[in-house]
Formats: C-alpha cells, structure tokens, sequence
C-alpha cells in the first residue's frame, strides 16, 4: 500500500499535489467562503463537501493517469469508458449523515461537469445511459483505493472504519435518482465548492496567504479628502450620500464620473467597462489611488497585463476581490448560464456594480446589459451607471428597471456647467480627398493627430499611404487585430509616446500621427491636438472627440481643438447609412463649437427610439424564472452566437509550430482575436488548427509585416 501522501490530485507536471494537500486547501477556500459571501452557508456541510469532492482521484484508474502508466485491466477492456472521478467520489457518501447526502451531492456531482448535456457527453446522465457497466468502472478495485479515501476522511476528523461495495454502489445509484429528479433552477453549493476547489487549484501552496486579503470592501477614504474637491470636476462638488441605493449619472467627459461613482459605493466592487483598454486604464488608476491590495482586472488578455508574478496573474478570475474591473460579459453567466455562472452569482451578491459607459452597447450588447442589471437586482446588488450620452428612451427603461426616482439618485449637470466643456470646433468633409492636405498643415504646426477609422481593413490601408506620404513623421497604427500580448504593449506605447495635446514631449514639441479604430474610444487617458475621423453613431463620435483636447482648463484659458468628420459614403459597415446620415446632419460645421448642453437633443434626434433586440431565446433567467435544469449549464459558444463579439481566433504562420506544442499561456499571446464574420469570409482560404488551444486560422503573414500593420485578412493566393 502506497503512502497517503502518494496519491495525487495533480500530476508531477501540473504542480505534483497530493489528494490530501489539495483537499486541505479547497477546506481552507470553503470555510473563508462559507463565512464572507452573502449566503446562510451551514459551514460543516460546506467542509464535507471539500473533503469529498476529490476522494475518487484515489480510484487506481486516476492515479496511473496521474503516472502516466497504463492499467491494461481496465482501460484495454473497456475502450469506452469513461471515467469521472467526481462520481467515484460520491462512493464515499455513506461517510456522513443521510439528511446531508443531496447538498453534497449538489456540491461534488457537476462541479466540473453538467450532469447532463454536457459538451463531450460526460455528465453523470450523459454516462449512465450510454454505459451498463459505470458503476462497475466507478467502483474498480473499491476495497483497495477506497482506504485511502478513508485515511483522509478520518484525518479531517470524520470517523468512518469503511464502506462496503455495496453501500458504495447504493450511494451512486441515489446520486443516479437525485440527479434525475432535478428541475428549473440553481444550486448555491454548487457555486461554493466550484469557487473553492478553483482557488485551492490556482495557488496549492498559499492559498491561506492568498485568503487573507480577500472580501475586503476596498478603503475609498482617499476619493473624500478635499483636494479632490475641484471645479474643473463638478461632480466633485456634489454630495453622495443620497440614501437611494441606485445611481444615474449622465455628464460630459471629464466631469469626474468615476470618483462621484466610487463614493457611492458601500461595499465590494465590481467596475464595468466596454473594452480592454479602458479596462486596463481603469485597473492602473485603481490600483494607484486605492490601498487594497486586492483589485484585479478580468478579460482575455488579463494574465498577460497582471506581469510576471504567478500569484497576483493566478487571483483574477477568481471570487473575493476588493475590486474587480471587467467588461459586462464576465457577469453575462448570471443570465446566459454559462459554466461557473453560479460561483459568479456567489461573488457578486450584494456587492456594488458600476457600469460605465453604458450608452457604448448597442443591439444584442445593450439588451444583454438589460438584462444584466435585471438579474443584478435580484441578487441585492447596488446599481450605478455612468454615461457621457444616453438617449432619452434608453434612460427611461433604465430608471424603470431600477425602480423609479424613489430607488434611483439622479444626476445630471446644469447647462451653465455644460458651457464649460465646450471646446471642440467640428470641420465636415466631403470627402477622404481633404484628409491628406489637412495632416500636411497640421505637422507644420507641430500638431498631434489622431485619425480613426470604422474598420481594422481600412484603418490598414490608410497607414499604408500615410507612411509613404509623411516618412519624416512618428506614427503608429492601433486597432484590434494584433497578439493579444502586442496589444497591451501598443496601448502602453500610445500612452507613453505618442500622447499629449501639443505639449513639450521628450526633445521639444514634435508632430506624431495615430491611425486606429473604435479601440481608443472609451476611457483611454489620451488627448490629442486634432482629429480627423469617419462618420460614426453620433455617441461614438462623441466619446472620440473626448480624446482631443481633453484636459479641461478654467473658462478664461479655454483652447478650441479642430474635428475633421467625413461625410458616410459607400460601404459603412459595421454601421447602418440611415444612422450614420442622421448623426452627422446633427453635427455643426465650418469650425462651430459642438455645444455640450445641446447633445442630449442632438443623441434624441438621432435615436428615436431604443433598439434592444430580443434575446430571451438565450436566457438562462428571464424575470426571475430559470430555463435551466438545475446542476446544468449553458455552452459559451450560446453566448458568443448572441453577442457576436470576437469569437475566433487567427495565429501567424510563423507560430503554427509553437503553438501546437506551447502552454495555454503561451498560446494566449500568439492569439489574435477576429469576428466570426469577419473570419467566415475566408475560412476556406486559410488552414484552422482542430481541437488545439482556441481552434486558431493560420494567416500566411510574415512577422515583419505583421508588426506594422496588424493582422491582415486578404485572400490566400495573395501570399503566392
């Protein structure tokens, strides 16, 4: 007989734990879980159910896995079989208490798996009609593994001298029964031990350091001293101690919506923005102005932002945080019933959600966003939104949704104050033919221009011309199509580099031009001199013209900077031409100030009404009933069907080789996320790697190219 310390729970390559190290720690995780979320949790169940979850890992099928040794007994016999350690733990079930058997069946049966309908067929109803001799396969070898299940049962103090084949083959076959007679919801324990056995996972041995520091309601003491206080901010200047639970917040750029958001917080926050580089700004000036030292960010490329250290790179997505910074679609689980969605409900109950930006979604994004805030509630969740513009219609569902005036505090600034954000002088073009000449006079002036473009294609073709036209110049080319890794490295760049309203900028006053796309839209620290852009949604434009002249200044040292708008013609995808005319009839022109207490008219004019399509075909919970069977949960690539956000993934032909053989974390770098649609159009030209990593298309692109101008999508036998 091995030494308990032998038997594993991870193999000599993913860290070499033992089943009885990892089960303390997932006990660790639980009791400071149990005890800090907003839910009644029993703490001694909650305990069981960690010592549990694991013990079929001693089932000798595992543990060669484990080995990496072959047990011909039982592998070669049956080619079919499947084995789920899971429910070979469920074995040990007779170790404890009958009236505690179905939350411990809730706690360890799907936490890694549905119990049915699951993706590869692996859930416990998926097995057990598909295969005679699962509780045979579950149970091989009892009498000899299960002692080990027992010695760790008794060291964590649960007194059990054994358990006979055949109450073992009972407690499976009732796990069978309870499991089938589920029905419509959700499980809470569930949740717990997912969230748990995820945070024992991620640190192995420190996971009790790790512990310390999570729950905290973060120390916004800072937000309340009285330098903050300042007139250039004038949401500063207006109290928060409102005893409505839910805020409205409607203010120019720059007003000070994210301090005003923040002081109305009481407890643990969550912090949404539309997109990755607003998130990591955002991340930055937290983890700057606040001292808790748990507040993390969490979208695709988060691992890579975090750096180096294992530890901080391994907490992002897990429950617990002080402060979390996120795009809505991490909370869309709550209403998509995306696996893990019940360990998210766990973290977020009660907790502070900010949703910044909200007027960014559009369609099935702002539908989903709805019902986000929808499900929020139901959860005890405090609502506060932020938003430069929002139209009229879209405020007024909001305001219902959150219960009226009498739940909801409601700011918006006095026109006098919005005359004070007037700086921007908008020029309409007729044509891209004025572009050129424009960029020639503005770096004889020593200008910094941003130029934007709707589309990563064009954006692309436009630097190409722009370098050969303006070689002296500093340039850079930002959009969506570049390594996850490179991304971050061109958002620090752009910052660093190429940012900064004309001022003295390393070796004197210098001209630079940046070429992108909507990336730069929202929330990114930047301004610029001039801007040139496509027509775009009159709140897109909105949120571009915020990164040109984007310091205030007091009244009597206002500056105008110049907007070049050019007229909608031809192919506008990814917008609609009806939308796009209407929104640049409502611009001024011939260098006439874009007034900010005239924009809530100009947004009604072009918004008539809200367009939130319907998405109640995806929902897992609709006004508060759940379509989904209890212990189940949803495939992602539902969710990625409504939203149609990116969801593929292209590689260069260069990392092919590599990617096949690199970690998950390798690969994270060398992806670069494209629209299924986009990518449709040539995913016959181009090979896709199966079931490796994110199913990548590899683009023949050389590096050199690619490092200038992003991914490029353009027909195979252009690369022949």
């Amino acid at each position: 007989m091995k030494s308990i310390d032998e038997i594993l729970a991870k193999s000599p390559d993913n860290g070499h734990v033992s089943l009885l190290e990892h089960s303390l720690h997932t006990r660790w995780a639980i009791e400071v879980f149990a005890k800090r979320t907003d839910f009644p949790f029993d703490t001694e169940i909650a305990l069981k159910g960690a010592t549990l979850h694991d013990l079929g890992k001693a089932h000798k099928y595992f543990q060669n896995r484990m080995n990496k040794t072959v047990d011909g007994s039982l592998s070669n016999r049956r080619t079919k079989f499947i084995h789920r350690h899971e429910l070979s733990s469920l074995a040990f079930l007779p170790a404890f208490p009958r009236w505690e058997w179905d939350t411990l069946i809730e706690m360890v049966v799907a936490h890694h798996k549905s119990i049915i309908d699951d993706p590869r067929r692996r859930g416990i109803l998926d097995i057990v009609p598909g295969d005679r001799h699962w509780l045979d396969n579950h149970l091989q070898d009892w009498e000899e593994w299960s002692q080990y299940g027992i010695l760790i049962l008794n060291r964590f103090g649960y007194p059990c001298s054994g358990i006979d084949r055949e109450e073992a083959r009972q407690a499976l076959l009732y796990t069978v029964e309870y499991c089938e007679s589920q029905t419509f919801g959700w499980s809470v324990w569930r949740g717990l031990l997912m969230a748990a056995d995820h945070f024992a996972s991620a640190f192995s041995s420190s996971t009790q350091k790790e512990l310390e520091s999570i729950f905290e309601v973060p120390d916004l003491s800072g937000y309340f001293r009285t330098e903050r206080i300042n007139p250039l901010y004038p949401l500063s200047l207006i109290g928060v101690d409102n005893k409505r639970p839910h805020t409205l917040v409607v203010a120019s750029t720059g007003a000070g919506k994210t301090d005003f958001l923040l002081k109305r917080c009481k407890g643990r926050i969550f912090y949404t923005l539309p997109f990755q580089a607003s998130i990591n700004a955002m991340w930055e000036r937290l983890k700057a102005t606040i001292p808790n030292k748990d507040i993390r960010l969490l979208h695709a490329t988060s691992k890579i932002v975090v750096g180096e250290n294992m530890e901080e790179r391994m907490l992002q997505p897990l429950i617990g945080s002080s402060i979390k910074v996120l795009t809505p679609h991490q909370l869309s689980s709550i209403i998509f019933g995306t696996f893990g969605f019940e360990s998210i409900i766990l973290d977020i109950k009660g907790c502070d959600i900010i949703l910044d930006e909200i007027h960014t979604y559009s369609d099935y994004s702002q539908a989903m966003v709805l019902e986000i805030v929808k499900a929020l509630l139901r959860f005890e969740c405090r609502i506060h939104i932020g938003t430069a513009t929002m139209p009229s219609a879209l405020y007024k569902q909001l305001l219902e949704i959150l219960g009226g005036k009498k739940n909801v505090y409601e700011v918006k600034l006095p026109d006098e104050i919005l005359d004070t954000f007037d700086r921007h002088q908008i020029f309409k073009l007729d044509s891209e033919d004025n572009v050129s000449p424009i960029l020639a006079n503005a770096f004889k002036e020593k200008e910094k221009v941003l130029v934007i473009y709707n589309t990563v294609n064009k954006a692309q073709a436009a630097f190409k011309e722009f370098r050969k036209e303006f070689p002296d110049i500093p340039m850079m080319l930002i959009h969506s199509r570049f390594k996850r890794s490179d991304r971050v490295k061109l958002e620090k760049l752009l910052k660093e580099e190429f940012n900064g309203d004309g001022k003295e900028h390393r070796n004197g006053k210098c001209p630079c031009l940046v070429v992108s796309t909507q990336v730069v839209e929202v929330s990114l620290d930047i301004s610029f001199d001039r801007m040139i852009t496509q027509c775009a949604p009159l709140d897109s434009l909105i949120q571009r013209f915020g990164r040109i002249n984007r310091k205030r200044v007091a009244v009597n040292h206002r500056v105008y900077r110049p907007i070049h708008v050019i007229s909608p013609e031809g192919n506008v995808l990814p917008y609609k031409m009806e939308l796009l005319k209407r929104s640049f009839d409502q611009l001024p022109d011939n260098g006439d100030i874009l007034q900010e207490r005239c924009l809530q008219e100009k947004i009604d004019n072009v918004y008539r009404s809200v367009d939130t399509k319907e998405i109640d075909i995806h929902l897992a919970v609709k006004d508060g009933d759940f379509s989904l069977i209890n212990l189940t949960s949803r495939t992602e690539a539902v969710l990625l069907k409504a939203l149609e956000i990116e969801s593929a993934t292209c590689i260069l032909s260069a990392d092919r080789d590599n990617y096949i053989t690199a970690t998950w974390e390798e690969r994270i770098n060398m992806e670069i996320p494209v629209n299924w649609k986009t990518i449709s159009r040539y995913r016959n030209k181009y090979e896709q790697l199966q079931d490796i990593g994110a199913n990548p298309f590899v683009v023949p692109m050389s590096q050199a190219e690619y490092e200038i101008f992003g991914l490029q999508l353009v027909e195979h036998d252009k690369f022949i």
